[in-house]
This record gives structure tokens, sequence and C-alpha cells, in this order.
């Protein structure tokens, strides 16, 4: 089974940030989506079996899972700080419902009259001066350029051997990722260090934020807000997101009055839309590709190479005293190549798809051969809520890879591909290119036997 003749891959999305709250419609988390998925997903060429929602879910095979989606977007697209904060807040929500009414009590919801009137208020007030960093403010100090000490905040930087806990409910203690440390019957870690550490870092970009926060507060998940702060909001944190300074102050006075989760709700529209609309999408392109680049390239090769045999061939024949049906044999040079040449223009090497078979990723080339607890421990990682920043520059298969061979990384390990709906793409994207090669196939011969003999042999 295949799709329509006339599928198109989905287009590359470029990372060009822009204004996009005027785009965004209908829910986010806690709701539907943020507009008709369905629809939209296949206007890009994303069939409903791969649509976003499904990859989150869990409802697609390897290689479009959602590890594999975490994946591309730490490996290839750089920004698995969006999906890894999405993740997060789709489980605090759940976490933050199972409450007892008295708890989100004390939480109250985050309207969007607040929001608009927040808004309008910072548009009135002047933005407050940029926070730097602790090292900046040292090397100025004493001179001029000295900064007010308010606006000092102190960065909360990774520690790839710490991974905080998240904060849990009354009922359930599972999360993203598992604690490392007891919990306290209130729900907050007998580490009293994390929290103080946490809290004075979420206090710096607070008041670089010219916010005025109360420092012992009841509301549930205060602690586990604070970390969050840390991690995602604060400016020079080691999970960054990628908002305006209007969007992070408006999302701090939020988190100022409450710890609903309705304080994200901005903030959440502008993370999903992008993984909707970008991450996803370009992951999905990405994902149709079989080979990685060497063996693409060895692909387009062979085609151009199968193109230029035929091409020679039925120049041959034409200089020959053959008959003109001698000239359709040109055919097979001309198929063979205009349709692997197509193919490999799309990111799919034919010999691979004729197996439905896949090339291994670099970073899954070599998870044998590493100790199991440190592939373990860079799994858990990226799904850790409160981990270090996304950087892998330090794992040890880019040195690896990097010293194979062409030829090796031309004939890398397969493996099958499972996805029934990534097969079927493949599978019409193959037959495209078979209609395109007989096409230009028939065009290019048809030219060579309609020329006179030569008769020179």
């Amino acid at each position: 089974m295949v799709y329509s003749l006339t599928y198109r891959r989905p287009p590359h999305v470029s990372s060009k940030r822009g204004s996009i709250a005027s785009e965004q419609t209908g829910q986010s988390i806690g709701g539907s989506t943020l507009d008709d998925s369905h629809d939209a997903a296949i206007n890009y060429g994303i069939p409903e079996a791969l649509s976003f929602d499904r990859i989150i879910d869990g409802g697609t095979c390897p290689p479009c899972t959602t590890r594999d989606f975490m994946n591309y977007l730490i490996y290839i697209e750089h920004a698995a700080e969006n999906l890894q904060f999405f993740l997060w807040l789709k489980d605090y929500t759940k976490r933050f419902d199972f409450l007892s009414e008295n708890d989100r009590k004390l939480a109250p919801v985050w309207t969007a009259e607040q929001a608009e009137a927040q808004a309008l208020a910072m548009k009135d007030n002047p933005a407050p001066m940029k926070s730097i960093s602790a090292e900046t403010a040292a090397v100025f100090k004493g001179t001029d350029f000295a900064a007010p000490k308010a606006t000092v905040v102190e960065v909360a930087r990774g520690n790839p051997f710490n991974t905080p806990p998240m904060t849990p409910d009354n009922g359930e203690r599972d999360s993203l990722a598992p604690a490392e440390y007891p919990w306290s019957d209130s729900g907050s870690t007998l580490r009293s260090g994390f929290k103080v550490s946490h809290d004075k870092k979420a206090a710096g970009a607070f008041d670089a934020a010219d916010i005025k926060l109360q420092p012992f507060t009841i509301q549930p998940f205060r602690e586990e807000i604070s970390r969050i702060i840390t991690t995602y909001i604060a400016d020079g944190a080691p999970r960054q997101l990628n908002l305006s300074s209007k969007e992070r102050a408006a999302l701090l006075h939020a988190l100022a009055i409450t710890t609903h989760p309705t304080a994200f709700r901005q903030v959440i529209h502008t993370v999903e839309w992008t993984l909707r609309h970008q991450a996803h999408q370009n992951f999905i392109r990405w994902t149709i590709c079989n080979g990685n680049r060497p063996r693409v390239i060895f692909a387009r090769g062979l085609g151009v190479g199968g193109i230029i045999g035929g091409i020679m061939a039925a120049i041959l024949i034409v200089l020959s005293n053959a008959g003109r049906g001698w000239r359709v044999l040109s055919a097979i040079g001309f198929m063979i190549g205009i349709a692997t040449l197509i193919a490999a223009w799309k990111g799919m090497c034919v010999v691979l798809h004729g197996m439905h078979h896949r090339h291994l990723r670099p970073w899954e080339l070599f998870a044998e051969d590493d100790d199991a607890s440190s592939v373990m421990e860079m799994k858990k990682g990226s799904f850790d809520s409160f981990g270090a920043s996304n950087s892998y520059e330090d794992q040890p298969w880019i040195a690896k890879y990097d010293k194979r061979n062409v030829i090796r990384k031309v004939f890398d390990r397969e493996v099958w591909i499972q996805e029934p709906a990534l097969r079927q793409i493949q599978d019409t994207i193959f037959l495209q290119a078979l209609l395109g090669s007989v096409i230009l196939t028939a065009i290019c011969v048809g030219i060579f036997v309609a020329l006179p003999k030569g008769n020179f042999y």
C-alpha cells in the first residue's frame, strides 16, 4: 500500500523564531491541539500515523518513537529543551490535577485576563535593566560600568553527576526521571541544600525581572517550579528556552503569583508551536532518509554513472550500422540511473529500500560497544527534566565515528524499519522515482532512436 502519487515529503522548516503568538489557535496541554493536527499533518506530507500526538503518546515504532525524536532534537536540530520542557509540563499538569481540592486552591488559575493585564502593564512600565552574569560583574567591579547589585544573577549550571528529582504529588512518586534522593511526606526532598540552591537562583531571576517574590510559600510544587526556572527560564540556564524578554518576564510574573499550570499558557503555546510546525516536520523529513550522508552521495554517484552509461551505449549504437531496435538497450542504463538519482535526491538508497532497511545513526552504532551504564545514563539524561545541558561533544561515539573511513560509512550496519507508515512513505517515493524514470527514459531513448545511422563501423 502506498500513498497518493502526488505525495510530497514535508519541506524543511527553517528555525526562524519570528512572532508566532498570532498564529497559535486552539488549546494546548490539557486540551486538544493548537490546530487541526490531522489536516495540517496531511498538508505537510505527514500521515496521521506519524502525527505529533501519535509520536508523543508512544503509538509509533522505530525509527519514529519519542526516543528517536529526542535524539534528533539533541544531535541534529540542537533544540531538545523544547521537547524536554513540553514533556515535563504534560506530566506536571497530570500531577497537579491529582492534588486534593484544598491544595489546588492554594495555587489559583492564571486567567487570560490576568495575562493581558500583565502585558499591558509591562508596556506602560520600562523594562528592567538586563541581568548580567556574576563573572561579568566581577570584571566591571569598581568601574563606571559596574552593574547594580540586584541585576547580578547567579546562573544555574548543569552538573552531569547530579540529577535532582521531580517534586511528586501526594499519591504518585513517579515522574519523567527517577529520584536519587528520598522524599519527605510534604513532597519536597530531604536534601535541603538543593532546595536552598534552587531557591536562591530562582530569586535571582525574579530580582532581574524586578519581581518581588515572598521566599516562603505554601503553594504546591513551589520547589519544583524553582528548579524549572533555573533550568529553562532564567537567562543563561543550562536548557534555556528560546523566549523573548517579554515572554520571560510575563512568565516570571505569573509564577510569582501561582504555581498553577495555566501560568505557562503563553510559553507552552510558543514551545508547542515550534515542536509541531517545525521540529516534528523536520524530524519526519529526516527520518524518511534511509541512508547516511556518505551512502546517499554514493547512491547519487551511481545514478549519474548509470545515466552516463546509458548515454554512451546509445551513442555507440547510433554511430554503428546496427538497427534502430538495438538502441532500446540503452534504456537499461537510463532506467536504473534516473530512478536511483531521483530516489537519492530525496535521501533514499534504493538498495536499502529494497530490503526496507536503514543505516544505524552514528550514536546508535557504538551503543553495544560502550559501557551499558554510560549508555543508560545518556538515555536517562535526555528525558530527565532537570538534567544538565544537552551538550554531547564529550560522548565517546563522536571520536569513534570520526575515525571510520568513508568506505565503512557507506556500508555501515543496517537495521529493519519497523514503522509501517514510514515504509509506506518510502514505497511511495520509490514508485514516484520509477515512474519518473520511465517517462524520462522514454524521452531519452526516443531521441536516440530518431537519429540516423552513423555507419562508422
